[in-house]
């Protein structure tokens, strides 16, 4: 498998991965202005930049341990922009919300994410998120130094927490909880093969 690892240190592959997570939008903003989002657009816009936000979020947290486990250390240098992207889709669902359920009105906004708790978890979710994104750049790396540094980006775990509750806290009031699981379960192999490297690293 050393030509996969050959490839992602290619100076192709960023730009590869980068329109391959740019598809999702494309495909978004192409079927809002063919009216192809259903009876609904408004809310299906919330719900898919929402999804997209997550399935990435599983993608990022997936590179450390593929990397480790098939050998692939080129995979690294696409975390960041992986990263980015993820923030990239929090910020359109954020926005998709703003817009269409809340007219853009900051005093219902901030009334709505104190009275409803999944909105709060949400949108807490998302301000880890930008914090993330805002220390993701070789400046702020250097000035925070990479110990503070690696410390803040651990948050991505109480990040994938919060959005895995807020989607299962949207999903219950439609009793539809089989993408739920599924978000779940890979959120937990995840953090389960995170768990098991610390303490094997801590072991005496």
């Amino acid at each position: 498998m050393a030509f996969v690892n050959a490839w992602l240190a290619h100076r192709a592959a960023k730009p590869v991965v980068f329109a391959v997570a740019a598809l999702p939008l494309a495909w978004l903003v192409f079927a809002a202005f063919a009216d192809r989002l259903g009876a609904n657009p408004a809310e299906a816009l919330v719900r898919a930049t929402g999804d997209w936000t997550l399935r990435l979020l599983c993608v990022v947290l997936t590179v450390t341990p593929l990397r480790t486990i098939a050998g692939w250390p080129s995979l690294a240098r696409l975390r960041r922009m992986l990263g980015l992207w993820t923030f990239a889709y929090a910020l359109l669902h954020l926005l998709a919300y703003s817009w269409f359920d809340m007219g853009l009105d900051v005093g219902d906004i901030a009334k709505d994410i104190a009275k409803r708790p999944f909105i709060l978890v949400g949108f807490t979710a998302w301000l880890l998120l930008w914090a993330l994104a805002a220390t993701s750049f070789n400046r702020v790396i250097k000035g925070m130094g990479a110990k503070r540094w690696q410390a803040l980006h651990r948050a991505v775990y109480a990040v994938a927490g919060l959005a895995l509750l807020h989607f299962f806290w949207m999903r219950a009031g439609k009793n539809n909880f089989a993408e739920v699981a599924v978000y779940a379960l890979i959120i937990a192999l995840l953090l389960g093969w995170r768990l098991r490297r610390l303490l094997k690293k801590n072991r005496p």
